[in-house]
Parts: C-alpha cells; sequence; structure tokens
C-alpha cells in the first residue's frame, strides 16, 4: 500500500462531497490548485448557476491531438443506505479502500493527478490533456458544456480514454439511453359515469402495456450483440403516477419510461414507434370523447451509445497499456459516447474498480486495482514520451 503513488490523492477526493445535487466547485479548485503547482493551467466551464465546473487541462503542446483522459467528478448519494464506514473518508482494509467513489470513479482521477510529475518531468511527444466533469450521475449534463468549447478547439484530443470502473478491461461499446416523459391528459368525470370520461389512467397502462410488448419482441426478435451482458435493447417503465380518489376517473396521468439501446439498433425508430401507437391508436379514442385530451411524450435525456471498431488504433493503444488483448462491452451509459459522437473523438472505456459495487453502501476499490491503473499509467507515460 505504501507503493501507491495516488493513495492519498484518492483519500483527499473522497473526502469532498460531491454528491450530484452539491457543488463540486471545493474539489475543482484543489485539482486546480495541483495542477497549477506542477506547472500546468487549466480552464474551468461553468454551469449556468456557477455552482458547479467541469476542468480541463493540456500537458504537453496544445497544438497535436493528444490523449484526453477523462472522468467524472460527482458521486450518487449515501442517503438511506447502511455503511460500515464513513462515506465520505477512505478507509482502507482487507486490501480494499472504501468510500463513496472509490470505485465510480474518484480513483482513476486520482491516479491520472498522481501522474502529473511524472509528465511534466519527460519531454512528451503526445500531449495529455486531463478533462474532469460534473453532473455525470445524473445524465451526463455537465460534460456537454465542455464538447461544446472542445468542439471549438483549433486542435481537439485525438484519442480519449474514460476511465470508468471496468477492472482495467478495455470496454469498445456500451448501449446508448432515451429518457421519457408521457404526460396523458385525460377528462375528468364521476366514476359511476366513467364512459363519459377519458380515463388517464387506464390510457397510460395502454401505452406501458404496448411497450412491454414491444420489449418482449424485441427480446425475442433482436438485434443482438453477444459482447453485451443483456444482448438486446430493453424498454422499460421505471414510474407511473395518477388519479385522485377511486371515485374520480383520473384526468391526468404521468409515466416515465426508457430504453437502452444497441449500437445496430436505430433510436429514432424506437421512438417513433412508441409515439405513433400514442398518436395514431390511443389519441383518436380518446378524443371521439373530448377533443382536449391526448399524450405528450418528452424526451429529457439522450444519452448516445459507444460504438468503437476493435480495429481502431486507440483500441489497440489502451489494450497495450492495460496488458491485455480482449475487449468488452458494458450496459451502463458513460461520456464516451458524446466525446465520440458530438466531437468525433475515437474513446474507449478503461479503468479501476468493480461497476458492481458502484451506487452500493460499502462501496469499495482494491488496492490491486488503484495500482494497475498506476501500471496503466505509468505505460502512458513511456508510450507518450521522447526519452
Amino acid at each position: 500500500m505504501a507503493d501507491l503513488k495516488s493513495l492519498d490523492l484518492i483519500k483527499t477526493l473522497i473526502a469532498f462531497d460531491t454528491t450530484s445535487r452539491e457543488s463540486n466547485l471545493a474539489l475543482i479548485a484543489f485539482i486546480q490548485a495541483y495542477l497549477s503547482g506542477h506547472g500546468v493551467e487549466s480552464m474551468l466551464v461553468h454551469n449556468d448557476a456557477g455552482t458547479k465546473a467541469n476542468l480541463y487541462a493540456t500537458l504537453g503542446d496544445t497544438d497535436k491531438g493528444g490523449v484526453m483522459l477523462s472522468g467524472h467528478t460527482d458521486v450518487v448519494p449515501v442517503d438511506g443506505q447502511s455503511w460500515d464506514t464513513e462515506p465520505f473518508q477512505a478507509t482502507a482494509k482487507d486490501g480494499n479502500l472504501y468510500g463513496r467513489g472509490t470505485a465510480d470513479m474518484k480513483s482513476f482521477i486520482a491516479v491520472a493527478l498522481a501522474f502529473v510529475p511524472e509528465f511534466q518531468k519527460r519531454r512528451l511527444k503526445t500531449p495529455i490533456h486531463l478533462a474532469f466533469s460534473y453532473d455525470e450521475e445524473v445524465g451526463c449534463i455537465g460534460v456537454r458544456r465542455l464538447i461544446d468549447k472542445l468542439k471549438e478547439m483549433p486542435v481537439k484530443p485525438a484519442m480519449c480514454i474514460v476511465g470508468e470502473p471496468t477492472s482495467m478491461q478495455v470496454v469498445t461499446g456500451h448501449k446508448g439511453k432515451r429518457s421519457f416523459i408521457a404526460n396523458v391528459r385525460g377528462l375528468e368525470s364521476h366514476s359511476a359515469l366513467a364512459p363519459m370520461g377519458v380515463n388517464a389512467v387506464e390510457y397510460a397502462a395502454e401505452l406501458i402495456t404496448y411497450m412491454r410488448n414491444m420489449a418482449r419482441r424485441i427480446e425475442a426478435d433482436g438485434p443482438f450483440d453477444d459482447l453485451y451482458e443483456v444482448t438486446h435493447t430493453t424498454v422499460h417503465t421505471g414510474k407511473i403516477s395518477g388519479g385522485v380518489q377511486l371515485n374520480i376517473v383520473p384526468k391526468s396521468c404521468r409515466v416515465e419510461f426508457e430504453f437502452r439501446y444497441l449500437g445496430i439498433d436505430d433510436p429514432d425508430t424506437l421512438e417513433a414507434e412508441i409515439r405513433d401507437y400514442a398518436t395514431n391508436t390511443l389519441e383518436p379514442q380518446m378524443q371521439a370523447v373530448s377533443a382536449g385530451t391526448g399524450i405528450d411524450i418528452e424526451c429529457y435525456n439522450d444519452m448516445p451509445g459507444l460504438e468503437m471498431d476493435p480495429g481502431e488504433d486507440v483500441v489497440a493503444f489502451v489494450k497495450a497499456l492495460a496488458g491485455r488483448n480482449d475487449h468488452a462491452k458494458v450496459a451502463f451509459g458513460t461520456e464516451a459516447g458524446l466525446f465520440h459522437s458530438r466531437v468525433q473523438i475515437p474513446t474507449v472505456v478503461c479503468g479501476p474498480g468493480d461497476i458492481a459495487v458502484a451506487h452500493k453502501p460499502n462501496e469499495f476499490i482494491s488496492l490491486e486495482q488503484i495500482a494497475k491503473c498506476e501500471d496503466f499509467m505509468q505505460r502512458l507515460a513511456d508510450r507518450v514520451s521522447e526519452d
């Protein structure tokens, strides 16, 4: 444990409560000061309120593309979870380091920072870029502002490594996700006169049933990608609320649903099918009773998937850094899809820790995983240096 150069930095970063509902500025100020102390300038990209910020910095020549190391600074809440240790105090025990964000994903950020002195003392023939974001855990929101800045840059990073927890496996793909709210507008009436009303809850149930049957069809017919644990696109309803009391035909109902889609699936086609059923099947039935009824569907979050060709240079490069020849795909979303689709930066996901323990009480990362990530960074330093 004493040989890990990143351990103190991990402990420092864990101590900042950067739950997504909180500001991350104290942590960002620490990182900015740390980088400045090593002669590295950084740029901040704030949210509208000025309460959160992305950080972007370059080590080496800004006129070259280089390798971008990316991570998010926010963490999920610990509310209602039973922890055996203080979640915002990294605790070493039995070969593991416990604390919120140890796996997801402050350890990767800390390892990258710990190697800044190494990168700085070497003559970099290829620059290293650091990109640390906010509000990833609530829909990859913050990084979109940084992406807007990257689009304006005359020279963009040539490749990106997103350090989400993959147990240092090289991940070439993850599913995309679209999240929706459907507001069903019915017509209230006394339940004794139910046919004179338009029951918003019942029409919401019909929409949900249609999407469930759609999910069954996709599960049976595909398309499929065997590199995923769940090999097909999924359609899922997560929340429904409506109605006032039993003897009133409900006037409104709200449904939240999503689909997580394979890279070989077309999200526009999936969305169009759901909208078509609502508009052309359900609404005519509703409006036959009352013209003011209907279903409004809003897409409130669109997270593109990642689909990298295993033959891409970035894949071979990161496999060499990780010391392995295989690759995988994961079901969970990351910022990698945004970097790849919105800025055309070839991107893979590779970082320390196990996603299976993320978001749970007693989140941890093994010291062995931290060591592997440090080995990864050392190989990176060797690959991008002239000496």
